[in-house]
């Protein structure tokens, strides 16, 4: 089971931008489809964008296109997310998911999570 570390939350300015890391460890990352997901209060997890194995193909929620960009690095075992042209409505927990099958969005298909971290977007 792989394991894996969110880092590069904080508190932002609404426009502003945040780079969001995610270190994998004990698994063999390229086989891991990789996705971030995010939990704002009140609200249920929902995906915000998943990338394939090799990086080829990506997905991103609507909410979120043209704003955020999923990258992966397999050589350094790492997945990002950057985050551009913020908005208040971004405000939430950001989780780092993975799993080694071609799963759906829906984070209960997921089998390994990472612990999160916040991102504050203030208005």
């Amino acid at each position: 089971q792989v394991q894996l570390v969110e880092s590069g939350g904080g508190l932002v300015q609404a426009g502003g931008s945040l780079r969001l890391s995610c270190a994998a460890s004990g698994g063999t990352f390229s086989m891991y489809q990789m996705g971030w997901f995010r939990q704002a209060p009140g609200k249920e997890r929902e995906a915000v964008a998943v990338i394939t194995r090799s990086g080829s193909s990506t997905y991103y929620a609507d909410s979120v296109k043209g704003r955020f960009t999923i990258s992966r690095d397999n050589a350094k075992n790492m997945v990002y997310l950057q985050m551009n042209s913020l908005k208040p409505e971004d405000t939430a927990v950001y989780f780092c998911a993975a799993d080694t099958r071609s799963v759906g969005l829906s984070p209960s298909a997921w089998s390994s999570w990472g612990q999160g971290t916040q991102v504050t977007v203030s208005s």
